[in-house]
């Protein structure tokens, strides 16, 4: 008879939302919670060895620790199963099956290491086990290395080997594709598997379609429950088991896996959110690693539409194998849109010759002292230069302008303020929605790429203003960075990131003013950390 059948991994791929700490009395009540439902295989966490045992955890140093943890359940009719990260789990942490809470393993591994791995997975085999051979990124396979890979399975003949979409990337056509090559080739007696990510909102869907394929092979779909799982989420075990119960002669017990979610992974859910969001669809829709997303949304300089073309810039060989390094130097080097600002620097040398300049910040100062501010102007009659922002009530000749973000808020604040004449001054990095902006100035000569962020923008105008023979000038609104309080004179302009990083704003800037006190003299018109 041919099998279809549901694998849960919640307590191992769920791990990754909470650390793998459920704590020990929900591992129990989520395992016979599972055992109850019917669900035919489940697996119960990590089986790696650089971790201390934790009776708390689902991720384990051996095979020993499940049987500590498990100790007095009863596993049913279940297969429980471990999951091996191929090399972080020597062959003599497992005992032999038939001593342990565990009936079967599986290995997960990537293309470059599959023939270590499934040497690995025979090894296991001879103790007894069940071996799962799990497929990591199967969409970097090409037609023929699938193929080689199931002749390489046929050798072994493991219990089965699965299909994981690591990045979510598999629509139902591409899918069914990778498993008939797959299905072709492999021995009629192993089992076929898929284990979804849910970066597109294709996991479920591509379950479906998987289960409901008129293959003549047993195979097996992974869930877990409510979709807990790693990066936006899991194929969600409950609507499976509905699926199976509709349209495949089901007998789940779909009530066991609702207790489950609501007994204990909603309160999880709550403090820790799972799912499809935009992070995940840029990682999935550029075909790159989240790590790349990461990286760049915590810049807190680009629009979504410049992280998308950074993202489809990376080269095809990076892109699933992420390098830090690297991803610095495509950033910069896409910051870093070279142009001629030679006209540029002295059409305003010769505006700035002989004039005092007040240079404005969105500190709170700027509106806590403005009387301060005001008489200064009107004692001095400087040039006002903002910097990535509009004042609402002092009039600015300029605004100078380094982030793509802050642009953004700048078109919609200048259409209703008296600034509206203000000209902008603005790196090669931002680009205007329609035609050119005042002046242009060559993003990478006024960064710091020896700095952790390397475009502060009092920094940034300080370094232009010497390009142009400025000697001397006035802040107002520049307050420095506290950890505790706000920062802006406007809350909604704070990054989120700024209070964590205080310290280091505070000192890098110091540090650059003292080094440039011999060039240009700094008067702060409010108070200042940076004094």
């Amino acid at each position: 008879m041919i099998n279809r059948q549901l694998l849960d991994c919640t307590l191992r791929d769920g791990g990754y939302i909470n650390d793998w700490e459920f704590g020990h009395a929900n591992i129990i009540e989520i395992f016979e919670r599972l055992v109850s439902s019917g669900v035919e295989y489940i697996e119960i966490g990590f089986l790696d060895q650089r971790r201390e045992f934790d009776i708390n955890r689902t991720i384990m140093p051996d095979t020993q620790s499940a049987n500590t943890i498990f100790a007095g359940v009863d596993k049913g009719n279940a297969v429980v199963l471990g999951m091996i990260d191929y090399g972080t789990c020597d062959i003599k942490n497992l005992q032999p099956c038939e001593e342990t809470f565990i009936d079967g393993i599986r290995v997960i591994f990537k293309e470059h290491l599959r023939d270590e791995a499934l040497a690995f997975c025979a090894e296991v085999q001879k103790l007894g086990y069940k071996v799962f051979a799990q497929m990591v990124s199967v969409t970097t396979y090409t037609d023929e290395a699938l193929k080689e890979y199931a002749e390489c399975c046929n050798k072994i003949k493991p219990f089965a080997t699965s299909m994981v979409d690591t990045y979510g990337l598999l629509d139902e056509e591409h899918l069914m594709h990778i498993y008939s090559i797959l299905d072709k080739y492999l021995d009629a007696d192993i089992k076929e598997g898929y284990h979804a990510h849910n970066n597109f909102q294709l996991g479920f869907a591509n379950a479906k379609t998987f289960l409901s394929s008129d293959s003549k092979r047993d195979i097996l779909a992974d869930g877990t429950l409510y979709g807990m799982g790693k990066s936006a989420g899991n194929a969600p075990l409950e609507l499976l088991m509905m699926f199976m119960n509709e349209k495949l002669g089901g007998k789940y017990d779909i009530t066991q896996a609702l207790e489950a979610i609501d007994n204990v992974i909603m309160d999880i859910y709550r403090k820790q959110y799972w799912g499809y969001n935009s992070f995940f669809f840029l990682a999935s829709s550029t075909k790159c690693h989240p790590n790349y997303v990461s990286y760049l949304m915590n810049k807190r300089t680009l629009s979504v539409k410049q992280i998308d073309e950074i993202l489809l810039s990376i080269a095809s060989e990076k892109k699933l194998m992420y390098d830090a390094k690297y991803a610095e130097k495509v950033y910069l080097d896409y910051q870093n849109i070279k142009c001629d600002d030679n006209a540029e620097i002295l059409k305003l040398r010769e505006v700035f010759a002989n004039r005092k300049i007040l240079l404005l910040g969105p500190g709170k100062n700027i509106s806590l002292q403005q009387k301060a501010v005001m008489s200064h102007i009107l004692e001095n009659s400087p040039i006002t230069i903002a910097v990535n922002y509009i004042p609402a009530d002092i009039h600015v000749e300029y605004i100078f302008l380094t982030k793509t973000k802050r642009y953004n808020q700048l078109i919609k604040d200048m259409l209703r303020s008296s600034n509206k004449a203000a000209k902008i001054i603005a790196t090669s990095n931002v680009t205007k929605t329609a035609g050119k902006f005042d002046y242009v100035l060559n993003y990478g000569s006024l960064i710091d790429t020896n700095t952790e962020i390397v475009d502060n923008s009092l920094v940034m105008l300080l370094k232009f203003l010497l390009r142009i023979d400025v000697n001397s000038v006035s802040l107002a609104g520049f307050d420095g960075y506290s950890k505790v309080d706000d920062n802006y004179f406007d809350i909604s302009r704070e990054y989120s990131f700024v209070k964590e990083k205080a310290d280091y704003f505070n000192t890098y800037v110091r540090n650059f003013l003292v080094s440039k006190k011999s060039e240009i003299q700094v008067e702060f018109i409010t108070e200042s950390c940076y004094e």
